[in-house]
Order: structure tokens, then C-alpha cells, then sequence
């Protein structure tokens, strides 16, 4: 082959920068860093947010929160952690439409998860959003149709999935080490009472009531409600079930190859509650697969030392009994009396005991690769579904049964009307 001197001299200088090229370009990856915002700025968005900043791969671009005082939290603690000087936002259109960020994180009460979700990914983000997905069944599917569409990485907030000892706990029990499974119970057994109910008030300096309501019902403001009591009020989540049980909920699809159970039925009530809240205060669910019954309970009283486990799965099997906890790691109870149980303790992180950390990690990891994330937006779809088609059943006062193909409930228009609710103007419902 012919190579000219001018070629040659060329080559030459490329070579030589060939050679100083591997530290640049490795300078120049480390140097990248996804323009990140935070919409919903309280106690669990900033554990989320610290775990990002942790990962060295996220510039802090911009904090949003409709309470003044929940924001000043979330600076104070960016700055501790970072340089980054994040622009502030009451208004999350506001945000996306100003900042254009690569990563938007949603970690707002349940009821504004879907609009905030979808209007990020129309706008380029790539969103990590806290589970439950969302208050009602079809704007999770809204939610999924979006993240597809606008080709987005969605990853959801059930972080029980990368947690070492459910890991392993989940092998455990899909090699069969615990025979056949024939029925699954999850729980959460927590201390409380009656409580007292709580005035309502004005809004504190700084809330902007009407916009923390949103495309839910306003009602007067109630320091029970915010910043953390939203859970057990109805109208802006689905109680202890809607909470606490999603994480159960997926870890029983991630065990099963099923993908939905066929019927559902719950019932519950208020027996001990006294105080403002409006969710049961106890509550029973039954879901039936093809090859397995599942059950969920919970109680918001009554907690005590007299159960060996107050949350978690149990799981029943022909060699024994699997339970799979959260602080308590797993253990497995084998059938026989002279057998010794096996356990597997937990790797937690602070605050909070949770594994943020290694699910924030598979997001950044899928946002480079394309793959789809351990808790995909589908999965945390599935496992959302379970918690609101029970609730549903609740409200209704009969079983219903689910066509998780088409997302319908099968001869039963009332039913299917709970599936969605009404938007507060100018609020509109996301579209499939």
C-alpha cells in the first residue's frame, strides 16, 4: 500500500494522539455528568438525591417542591454533599421546560407520580420514580405507553430488588429449595392505636396548598396530611396497602412466573382508628393465581412481640417455610423438627435501611446501555396494579376478576369505572 509523506505525517499525528488519547478519554468520561432534578423534595427524595450525588455521576441542576421549607431542607443537604448550586421551583412544568434535564427524579405523594412522570419523559428525561406508580390503574399503563414511546429509561422506586439478602432469598426459592409453593402471605403488623384527630389549619408560609392537592380533590390543608401523613389519607394514596405492600406485592411477582392473579377480594375497615385519617386501619386481601394463593394483611395497631416477624412474605412450601423480611434479613423453617432453620442477614444502607444505592446504580448502567431496568417501569406497573385492584375491591365490596392482559375487570362496568377517577380541572387524566 502507497502511503504518502503528507499521509505519513498524518498518520504520524495520529498515533501520537492515539497514545495521550485513553487518559483523556477516561477524564472526559469521568467528567460527564446527567443534569439531574429532583420534583418532590422531602425525606425520601433526598435519600434518593444523595444517592445520586454519591454516584459522582450526577450534577444537581434543579430542586422542585411546592413547599418552601421542604426545598430549603433538600439545598441545605445538596450542599453538603456537593458544589452543585441547583435553581429552585415550585412548578415542575416550569423545571423541565427551563432546565431540560437528563435525569428527573419523582419523588412526590402518589397522586402526581403520573403527570410529572410522563410530562419528563416527553421532555427527554430519563425518570427514576418513587413506587407506588401512581393512584389508579390506567395511569400506570399511561405511564408505561409513555416511557415506550418516548424511548426512556423508567426505573421504579421498589429497591427490594437489588437489596443482597431478597436476592438471594428469591434463588433461594426458585430452585426449589423450599419444595413446591402453594400459598404466599405477606403482612405488616406495626405498632399504633386511635390516635387523635387534628384540626385543619391554614397552610403554613411557603405551601402552595392548592398545587400539593393538584389534579385530586382540594381540601383543606390538615398538618396530618403533609409532609408525611399523605399515605393514610385517600384521596392522595391507598393506605398502608398502597404503601408497605407494594414492596410485598413485587416480591411475589418476582418470585412467580405469572404475571397477575386472576381474582381478588378485600375486605377491611376502621376498627380502632379515631384520628382524621381515612384508610383502613385493618385490612385482609386474597388473590388467586393459577398455581399459587397469595393473601395480604395489615393491621395499624396491636404491635407486639408475640409474632416472630411483623412484615415481610411468607412463603409455604412442601419442604418448609420461607420468610423473606426486611431488617431481619431471610429465613427459611424446614419441614421437620430436628432440622435447624437456615438464615441470611441483611446488607442495609443508611439512613433509612434501604438499597437506593445499588438500584440508582442499574438506572445509570441501563441509561448507558438502553437495557431495561431491574424495577422497569412494566414491573412496578404489575406490582402497583396488585395493591390498587385490592383497594378496589375494598371499595366495591366484592371480588372482582382481572383480565391482566387487557387490563380490564372481566363483566363488571362499575368495576371498571374505578379503574380511573376524575381529574380536578385543569387537571387531565394521562391517556393510553
Amino acid at each position: 500500500m502507497y502511503l504518502s509523506r503528507r499521509g505519513f505525517v498524518q498518520s504520524s499525528l495520529a498515533a501520537g494522539a492515539a497514545l495521550s488519547a485513553p487518559h483523556l478519554l477516561l477524564a472526559s468520561k469521568a467528567e460527564k455528568k446527567y443534569r439531574t432534578a429532583l420534583i418532590g423534595s422531602g425525606w425520601w427524595g433526598t435519600n434518593i438525591l444523595r444517592e445520586a450525588i454519591g454516584s459522582g455521576e450526577c450534577q444537581v441542576a434543579a430542586l422542585c417542591d411546592v413547599d418552601d421549607h421542604q426545598l430549603e431542607l433538600a439545598l441545605a443537604e445538596v450542599g453538603k454533599l456537593s458544589s452543585d448550586q441547583p435553581k429552585r421551583y415550585k412548578d415542575y412544568r416550569e423545571l423541565l421546560d427551563r432546565e431540560k434535564p437528563e435525569i428527573v427524579i419523582v419523588a412526590t405523594p402518589d397522586h402526581w407520580h403520573p403527570l410529572i412522570m410522563i410530562a419528563a419523559v416527553k421532555s427527554g428525561a430519563n425518570v427514576y420514580v418513587e413506587k407506588p406508580i401512581g393512584h389508579t390503574v390506567r395511569e400506570g399503563r399511561a405511564m408505561v405507553k409513555a416511557a415506550r414511546d418516548n424511548d426512556r429509561v423508567v426505573q421504579v422506586g421498589t429497591h427490594r430488588r437489588v437489596s443482597p439478602h431478597n436476592m438471594s432469598g428469591i434463588k433461594f426459592l426458585k430452585e426449589g429449595q423450599a419444595g413446591k409453593i402453594g400459598m404466599v402471605r405477606a403482612f405488616v403488623h406495626y405498632y399504633g392505636g386511635p390516635g387523635e384527630p387534628v384540626p385543619d389549619s391554614d397552610p403554613p408560609e411557603g405551601l402552595d396548598w392548592d398545587m400539593w392537592c393538584g389534579p385530586a380533590p382540594l381540601v383543606p390543608y390538615n398538618k396530618a396530611m403533609h409532609p408525611k401523613g399523605f399515605r393514610q389519607f385517600l384521596n392522595y394514596a391507598n393506605g398502608q396497602l398502597g404503601d408497605w405492600g407494594i414492596h410485598w406485592m413485587d416480591q411475589i411477582l418476582w418470585w412467580t412466573e405469572e404475571k397477575y392473579p386472576k381474582r381478588i377480594y378485600s375486605t377491611g375497615a376502621r376498627h380502632i382508628r379515631r384520628d382524621n385519617t381515612t384508610a383502613p386501619d385493618t385490612q385482609v386481601a386474597a388473590f388467586e393465581f393459577e398455581s399459587f394463593t397469595a393473601e395480604w394483611e395489615h393491621r395499624l395497631y396491636a404491635g407486639n412481640d408475640a409474632e416472630k416477624h411483623n412484615l415481610g412474605c411468607y412463603f409455604y412450601g412442601t419442604g418448609g417455610t420461607f420468610h423473606m423480611g426486611w431488617e431481619d434479613g431471610w429465613t427459611f423453617y424446614p419441614m421437620g423438627r430436628a432440622k435447624q432453620p437456615l438464615h441470611e442477614d441483611p446488607k442495609l444502607n443508611e439512613p433509612d435501611k434501604q438499597n437506593i444505592r445499588e438500584l440508582f446504580a442499574d438506572f445509570l448502567k441501563c441509561i448507558k446501555t438502553g437495557a431495561r431496568p431491574v424495577c422497569d417501569i412494566e414491573i412496578g406497573h404489575r406490582s402497583t396494579n396488585m395493591s390498587l385492584l385490592a383497594m378496589l375491591s375494598l371499595k366495591l365490596g366484592r371480588s372482582i376478576e382481572w383480565d391482566g392482559e387487557k387490563e380490564v375487570i372481566v363483566g363488571d362496568d362499575e368495576a371498571n369505572q374505578l379503574l380511573s377517577r376524575e381529574y380536578r380541572q385543569p387537571w387531565e387524566y394521562p391517556k393510553a
